[in-house]
């Protein structure tokens, strides 16, 4: 049985699936990070709008890797470094975390901040099945392609003769091939092949 969350807006809503609390959710924020076995000696902080997310990391380390220990949600499109989509700001500099890893010119302790770009909040679908809008979107798709046939119908009407002349020509051409290889072996005496042994 489903109980209702306490941040629903709808007053009565039960939802019918929960989010469950991960293990670090459960046991709490660690004073220090290396409590819940993370290794490294330089202090990682990922700055997104006005929330922070620390982690510590080694050089070496791939920022990919440390955002996803970190919790840091980066959108990323063609995970080589090509694209730009991840970039992301450090210390003035433009970087691409899917393909970029933590300077080994930091000393142990310092802070490596990252600023990660905002995300635009998704569009949230009503969860109906039909709704005005798509009603309204499938009947004017029906009616684009209504309009489509008819536009066209002429000229698909044009290529089918064409096709049906080309295939016709064909047919007419490989007969009076066949007519002919069959009269020249008549005439040969009926042998199949032009040569005499």
């Amino acid at each position: 049985m489903a109980v209702e969350s306490p941040g629903s807006k709808k007053k009565g809503y039960v939802p019918k699936w929960q989010k469950k609390q991960t293990l670090a959710e459960q046991i709490g924020k660690p004073k220090d990070l290396a409590e819940i076995g993370l290794k490294g000696n330089i202090n990682v902080i990922f700055k997104q709008g006005n929330e922070t997310r620390t982690t510590i990391a080694m050089t070496g380390q791939p920022i990919r890797d440390v955002a996803t220990q970190a919790g840091q949600f980066i959108k990323y499109g063609c995970g080589k470094g090509e694209c730009g989509t991840c970039e992301c700001l450090v210390n003035g500099k433009w970087i691409r975390p899917c393909s970029t890893v933590i300077p080994a010119d930091l000393a142990a302790g310092d802070d490596f901040v990252i600023q990660v770009k905002e995300v635009k909040a998704k569009d949230t679908g009503s969860g109906k099945f039909y709704t005005f809008k798509s009603i309204v979107k499938g009947f004017y798709n029906n009616l684009l392609g209504m309009v489509g046939f008819v536009k066209y119908r002429r000229a698909a009407k044009k290529n089918w003769n064409e096709r049906r002349e080309y295939e016709d020509l064909v047919k007419q051409k490989t007969m009076e091939r066949k007519m002919k290889r069959l009269q020249t072996q008549q005439e040969g005496g009926g042998s199949d092949s032009g040569l005499s042994p």
